[in-house]
């Protein structure tokens, strides 16, 4: 069956965004974030992780650690979503991502994120000439916080969801690992999801709202677990 643009009625442009917003948010979208794992990989070869409790830790203090670090990024991205903010963001975020692990894995969702929505969202068609005239550039590494805090202010997302969508994707991301990694089983990180909302929403209020300028490192630790991820004899994911 061949759709044609207005032949089912009139849709209002909020009703629309609102599918686009969704779309944003589905795990089908192929963006590549179930391809890595946020250090939890390393951190369970590393026997740092034996159990629930421990699992339950751990996603706290990567959800903690991403509202520190990122979220400052995502915000300062949507409140000014156009090509020169985002080249500035990108370069402080490449710079302040001494991780290489890390940085490569900000690079290739950033990437994704950004061909995916460029070629998705035909509404924001200025997505599709930024990407174009970045990729030329050079000096563009495509990091992934500042794409998703760019796409979510011309998808018209405002400020508060586009941040608590960004902490919900990288919960989403880590306890999907969990799963594949045989940590927890399906049902289990479907009430472990549940049950962590609570706090994640109180670490999206305690981190919301900050500029670039204040974004900061609270874990240490899991940003040295992710390092090692390279040196794993084997692994499933790419960080």
């Amino acid at each position: 069956m061949e759709i044609e643009k207005g032949s089912h009625g009139p849709a209002s442009t909020d009703s629309l965004l609102q599918w686009s917003q969704w779309q944003l948010l589905d795990s089908i979208l192929p963006t590549g974030g179930f391809a890595h794992s946020l250090g939890l990989e390393a951190a369970f070869q590393a026997h740092m992780i034996s159990g629930l409790e421990d699992l339950q830790t751990y996603v706290l203090h990567v959800l903690e650690n991403t509202g520190s670090l990122l979220l400052p990024f995502v915000y300062s991205a949507n409140m000014s979503p156009n090509l020169e903010t985002w080249h500035k963001l990108d370069k402080i975020l490449d710079a302040t991502l001494t991780n290489e692990v890390v940085r490569k894995a900000s690079i290739a969702q950033g990437s994704a994120l950004m061909r995916v929505a460029a070629t998705v969202f035909s509404e924001a068609p200025s997505l599709e000439m930024m990407r174009i005239s970045s990729l030329g550039s050079g000096t563009v590494a495509f990091h992934h916080a500042p794409i998703f805090g760019l796409v979510c202010g011309l998808l018209g997302l405002d400020t508060g969801i586009s941040q608590r969508a960004y902490m919900f994707i990288t919960m989403r991301d880590v306890i999907s690992a969990a799963t594949r990694l045989n940590i927890i089983g399906p049902l289990g990180a479907a009430k472990l999801q549940h049950d962590i909302a609570i706090a994640a929403e109180y670490m999206s209020k305690k981190w919301m709202n900050r500029t670039f300028e204040e974004a900061c490192q609270t874990a240490p630790l899991l940003d040295t677990v992710q390092g090692c991820h390279a040196y794993l004899f084997s692994r499933l994911f790419c960080s």
